[in-house]
């Protein structure tokens, strides 16, 4: 089978149920793949129903999962219910994130272990299923941001608890690499979803948009199909975080 044959393979995706983790759901669907799709709270069920009779539409198993990935139990459950549902799992996606948009001296200590406990220890512990339960020659993608790659203050927390990951995302590549799994990590710029507004003024959503090079926010369009090269083709990439924002910021 081709590295790039989507046909039959179990891909599960954290957050996969709107923006960016919808696309993908529906975009693996329509490739063959059959889906586990985790939404975290009862606010994101409608959506998390529409994608699943989508995912459906177009051929795939596929089945919801509704859990608080801070939670350690709920996301081994999730891994849990994909091998006995699906089979096994052969590509694991985790979009979760959470945006603070706040100065330093004012953020409090609930909002720092929140911010960390969503952007960094579900990642962790996401990755670390995966090396347990990934079938051999698996793929693994987390999707962080690119202000790990900015100078700016106000994202403390949130760019801070996206920081880790590319060090976690280095050293499952390095351990899960003899069974032939790649680890990857890719970094949008700001993303033109419903997550990215709340955060945001008028104006610094126009500092945004006119910040990176090529011009305006990052589409979901432009970082769907990076994801599937990474978790097909671009298989041979592991432990490198790919920022990919249009000139938005760079190393």
């Amino acid at each position: 089978m081709a590295r790039n044959d989507l046909k039959g393979k179990v891909v599960l995706i954290a957050g996969g149920a709107k923006n960016l983790g919808g696309l993908l759901s529906r975009s693996f669907a329509e490739k063959g793949a059959n889906l586990a799709i985790h939404y975290n709270s009862e606010g994101a069920r409608v959506d998390a129903e529409k994608t699943l009779a989508d995912v459906k539409a177009a051929g795939a198993k596929a089945f919801l999962f509704q859990g608080d990935l801070t939670k350690v139990a709920n996301v081994t459950k999730f891994f849990d219910e994909a091998v006995a549902t699906l089979g096994g799992i052969d590509i694991a996606v985790n979009t979760v994130g959470m945006v603070l948009k706040k100065p330093f001296v004012e953020t409090t200590e609930a909002e720092y272990d929140t911010m960390f406990a969503v952007n960094s220890k579900a990642a962790y512990f996401f990755l670390q299923e995966a090396g347990k339960k990934l079938n051999d020659n698996g793929k693994v993608c987390t999707i962080v941001t690119s202000l790990l790659a900015a100078y700016t203050g106000l994202y403390s927390t949130y760019a801070g608890a996206k920081s880790p990951v590319e060090h976690f995302t280095r050293a499952a590549s390095k351990e899960f690499g003899a069974r032939g799994i790649s680890v990857t990590a890719v970094a949008p710029g700001p993303m033109d979803t419903p997550f990215f507004y709340p955060a945001e003024t008028k104006d610094s959503v126009s500092y945004h948009t006119a910040a990176s090079a090529l011009g305006g926010l990052t589409n979901i369009k432009d970082i769907a199909p990076l994801v599937e090269f990474l978790v097909t083709d671009g298989w041979w990439i592991t432990g490198q975080t790919i920022f990919a924002n249009g000139g938005y910021t760079t190393r």
